[in-house]
């Protein structure tokens, strides 16, 4: 039809050296108003058919393609790439993988300038967009200065500037914390309204997501497509495929079966958390569930160290809970925790990046065993902390010890036997050629026998299902591949310590349960565990700590429940996990006031969370 901005048929593609196509005879049609939002296992080449769209593939990106796509009536093999960018733009994962100028004016002029568009045309292109994406105050800014969220909303600025009537974006809000998601996807909405753009979306942020997306198309693991249709299609009618595909579900979605299964009375299952309130306003439902009251047993959280009655947890008008330390104007944090002996301890660290201190005269105590959930803003010093407690950041001033020795002090090999640590950035880790060899080396360095590490390294392949890939190189692999494989690199050597920065981060269901089930059983097993995640209910069900940084200090750290009956989330522009934000304040449904975790819903069974087996690894 016409008023199409792209068609899509039977769309094949094929990557040098791969034995088969990702994806496979894909089809679909986008129009103005319209957001196509792309679902899949991770490698069932969602990232691919995103980059064919505006033909990065095969322009770019050598591939064997096979099938049409169609760019508001144009042939796509018929124009050259620079043509393309005025039918469709593309928003990358890292925004900073697309910044070229100096100042955010000139960001959004790059494009229409190398478009030979009239110099006052390029002034109102710039200025409506970088109007409609709330950055002209920012406009003399350098990009590099704007949080996370407003370098994202730059990149889409730049997009829109180009006038291209079709915005691709592929994990837009993968690096974002919760507040820079929602701007994103605020200003997608307001496109999609007043512009009438299309949009097609990869991404694994359902509940930000499912605010604009018209339509749903999900992928199998071969690159086929499952299913199609409108999102409340897609997410209620094929649920348990979805779940067998490994693919995320809506949080509301889950948590309105599992109460629709308990016997409460959900008419039809929400896709949005404000959805499952609305249908939750009605009658209280009352049995013999046994629903937390507000008590935490902190025998649970913190072992033999727990005192011996449990702990009652203020309201959350309170401020913070008794127990959770939090940072003062006028000093350090004091962490009140113990008794355990610490492992990693950090006493008056600062850290400077240029003129500025990003992390500021911070204390504290990671105790030996705990699984730690580090979560903050973009832009808050968590990923500087976490390199500094793993020795990769040497402090200016301050000392971290491990163990009860100076990181400072500790050869790299020493440190590496004590601390494993995982990038952001996978490709930041990699040195060899091949995965195999990838894995190979840490325990090459650590003197084990050629049979011992062929058989730990075989054996970390299949576990981290890469064994297909052994023989690729690491900058070959999918996004969700290569974190799969940073994260395989830190485990492979059974370090004490493990660290890691946003390991979840471009995983699709299936893999992301998978990867959260080692960690615990390693952390059972005695391996302390330090997780920085945007995942806020991942963080809630899983970790047993939580450690909140803003601005280069830490707000609050404590055990999680407590930390998120408080105020400190909220205050510091994260918000709440979806489950604390569906039940907290619930008066008419007293039983649910303050669940947090699936685990503590009535009815509770591991397959009918979108968290998978996230909830009933550790019973906290």
């Amino acid at each position: 039809m016409s008023d199409e901005l792209i068609r899509v048929d039977s769309l094949s593609i094929t990557h040098r050296d791969a034995r088969r196509p990702t994806p496979e005879n894909v089809s679909f049609a986008v129009r103005p108003g319209e957001a196509l939002l792309i679902l899949g296992p991770s490698g069932c080449g969602k990232s691919t058919l995103s980059l064919a769209l505006n033909g990065l593939v095969p322009k770019d990106v050598w591939a064997n393609v096979s099938g049409r796509v169609t760019l508001s009536g144009h042939d796509l093999e018929s124009l050259e790439l620079p043509e393309t960018s005025q039918y469709a733009a593309m928003v990358f994962q890292d925004p900073d993988s697309q910044m070229v100028a100096a100042t955010v004016f000139d960001e959004v002029a790059f494009g229409p300038e190398n478009l030979c568009v009239p110099a006052d045309e390029i002034e109102r292109r710039v200025t409506d967009a970088l109007h409609e994406v709330g950055l002209w105050s920012r406009r003399h800014d350098a990009p590099e200065l704007l949080s996370g969220g407003g370098r994202q909303r730059l990149a889409i600025a730049a997009a829109l500037a180009q006038g291209a009537p079709l915005i691709v974006l592929d994990e837009p809000t993968a690096n974002l914390d919760p507040r820079g998601a929602r701007d994103v996807y605020e200003v997608l909405g307001r496109l999609l309204d007043a512009r009438k753009l299309g949009v097609v979306l990869v991404e694994h942020n359902l509940d930000e997501a499912l605010r604009i997306a018209t339509s749903v198309l999900v992928l199998d693991a071969s690159g086929h497509v499952a299913f199609t249709g409108s999102p409340r299609e897609v997410f209620t009618t094929h649920r348990e495929e979805l779940s067998r595909l490994g693919v995320w579900l809506p949080i509301a979605t889950a948590v309105g079966a599992q109460l629709r299964d308990a016997g409460w009375d959900i008419p039809r299952l929400p896709l949005t958390i404000s959805e499952l309130r609305g249908q939750l306003t009605g009658p209280a439902i009352v049995d013999d569930y046994d629903v937390p009251t507000g008590e935490i047993d902190m025998r649970a959280v913190l072992g033999d160290a727990a005192p011996a009655e449990p702990v009652e947890v203020p309201e959350a008008s309170t401020g913070s809970p008794t127990g959770i330390a939090t940072s003062s104007p006028t000093g350090p944090l004091s962490v009140i925790r113990d008794p355990a002996e610490p492992i990693l301890s950090a006493r008056n660290l600062s850290i400077r990046r240029g003129r500025s201190e990003v992390v500021h005269d911070v204390s504290l105590d990671i105790p030996a065993g705990a699984f730690v959930g580090v979560v903050g803003p973009n832009g808050a010093g968590k990923t500087t902390l976490l390199q500094a407690l793993a020795g990769i950041e040497a402090p200016p001033r301050g000392t971290v010890s491990v163990d009860g020795r100076d990181v400072a002090r500790l050869r790299v090999r020493e440190l590496r036997d004590r601390i494993g640590y995982v990038f952001q950035n996978p490709e930041h880790q990699f040195l060899a050629n091949t995965v195999r060899d990838e894995l190979s080396l840490e325990l090459r360095s650590q003197g084990f026998s050629d049979d011992a590490i062929a058989q730990r390294t075989e054996h970390t392949l299949e576990r981290f299902s890469l064994a297909e890939l052994a023989d690729a190189h690491p900058f070959v692999l999918s996004g969700g591949q290569k974190r799969r494989l940073s994260v395989a690199t830190a485990l492979v050597s059974g370090a004490p310590v493990l660290v890691l920065d946003e390991p979840t981060f471009g995983q699709d269901q299936a893999r992301a349960a998978e990867l959260i089930e080692m960690l615990a059983e390693l952390n059972a097993a005695g391996t302390t565990v330090i997780m920085a995640t945007h995942d806020l209910q991942l963080a809630a069900e899983v970790t047993d700590l939580l450690l909140v940084v803003t601005d280069g200090t830490i707000a609050a750290f404590g055990p999680t429940p407590q930390v998120l009956a408080g105020d400190v989330l909220e205050e510091s522009g994260l918000g709440l996990p979806p489950l604390a934000t569906a039940f907290r304040g619930l008066d008419a449904q007293p039983r649910l006031a303050g669940i947090t975790r699936f685990r503590d819903l009535p009815g509770y069974t591991p397959d009918a969370s979108p968290l998978h087996q996230f909830g009933g690894l550790r019973d906290v």
